[in-house]
């Protein structure tokens, strides 16, 4: 069995960001490259609520088209501008906003969004900024393979809705066995 191939160098970049600024939870290679091969199957422009240290944009922009733009709003300023500047050269672009403000750029072909700020956010408001055909992704889940999903010992509101709500053909996918991503394509 040999060794997965390297990470893309802007996904290394975002990384050791992440590390001088002390966060060890960013977006996982397993669920980055999930990321990266449905951004390859989008057009137009997508969007990630909430930067962080750019580790999803980054896969976003591995894997999307040339054509394709690519969004991110982050409200901590210091955040914001530092992934301004690691990306100036990257084609991505960085905003310095909540993630609400990316609604005057959309619609959104792909909208990456983390489970717990899916949990705290309008989700009316996410599934409006949606084309028709764009898809959500969500990161984080503890997998689950009961019905109604579970975690920590609790239903999972938020997966269930996700995977319940008619616009949508959806999909709960573990990418680890310790995590799964919840993808969503609207009807």
């Amino acid at each position: 069995m040999s060794a997965p191939p390297d990470l893309p160098e802007i996904v290394t970049r975002a990384l050791r960001m992440s590390l001088q600024h002390g966060y060890v939870m960013t977006s996982r290679t397993e669920t980055g490259r999930l990321l990266a091969t449905l951004a390859a199957t989008r057009g137009g422009t997508m969007a990630e609520c909430g930067t962080g240290c750019g580790v999803g944009a980054a896969w976003l922009r591995t894997g999307a088209p040339k054509s394709t733009r690519v969004l991110t709003a982050e409200l901590d300023p210091e955040l914001a501008h530092g992934v301004m500047e690691m990306f100036a050269a990257d084609d991505i672009e960085v905003m310095h906003a909540d993630w609400a403000s990316l609604a005057e750029h959309a619609p959104f072909s792909l909208i990456f969004i983390d489970a717990d700020s899916a949990r705290h956010s309008p989700r009316e408001e996410i599934v409006g900024m949606l084309e028709t055909g764009g898809m959500i992704v969500i990161d984080d889940f503890t997998p689950s393979a009961d019905w109604p999903p579970m975690d920590s010992g609790r239903v999972d509101q938020l997966r269930q809705e996700w995977l319940t709500d008619e616009r949508f053909t959806s999909a709960d996918v573990m990418v680890a066995t310790d995590t799964s991503v919840l993808v969503a394509v609207k009807r």
